[in-house]
């Protein structure tokens, strides 16, 4: 018996939708179909970017690692890295690894506290990062072809305002 042929009697589950769970045709609403779409854009959007760049050895997250290196105050340390990226000390650390072991990075100790390290791209780096940005401006430029920049000035005001409620925490749900 397939699912379509299953009645809404027959399903056990049934009972949950428009009392624990939202109704089936209200699903999803659109705030939530919002955040739904705005998280298989990025997921989507990254794959794309990697699959054009795995043909140049290199990844998304290569190249956000370099392009924050790059546009990052001189004497950015490690740390401060991950942080402008919104990832982990140790998952920015495996990419560094391996940026460094391919000559794109270089890790200068800091005279003040050995403990940090002052990150810097080679030239090499400069040189891939360049290569990285203009197959990925490339892919931004299909992708953005016909939608007005009046639309993308809102929408990327729009996602600032999300991303800078979500970092400062006021969308956390408040004690009551």
């Amino acid at each position: 018996m397939s699912a379509s042929s299953l009645s809404a009697a027959s399903r056990p589950d049934e009972d949950v939708y428009g009392t624990i769970l939202p109704a089936r045709d209200d699903y999803p609403y659109p705030e939530l179909s919002l955040t739904i779409r705005i998280v298989m854009a990025g997921r989507r959007w990254r794959a794309l970017i990697d699959e054009h760049l795995r043909d140049k050895g290199h990844s998304a997250s290569r190249m956000e690692a370099m392009a924050s290196i790059a546009y990052s105050p001189p004497g950015a340390t490690q740390i401060q890295i991950a942080k402008r990226i919104g990832i982990e000390g140790p998952t920015l650390t495996r990419t560094l690894d391996m940026l460094e072991a391919d000559g794109m990075v270089e890790r200068l100790a800091d005279p003040k506290d050995r403990r940090n390290k002052h990150m810097r791209l080679t030239r090499a780096g400069y040189k891939a990062l360049a290569e990285m940005f203009e197959i990925t401006q490339r892919l931004r430029k299909h992708l953005l072809a016909g939608v007005a920049e009046s639309e993308i000035a809102s929408t990327d005001r729009f996602l600032e305002l999300l991303v800078d409620r979500i970092e400062s925490g006021t969308c956390e749900p408040g004690e009551s």
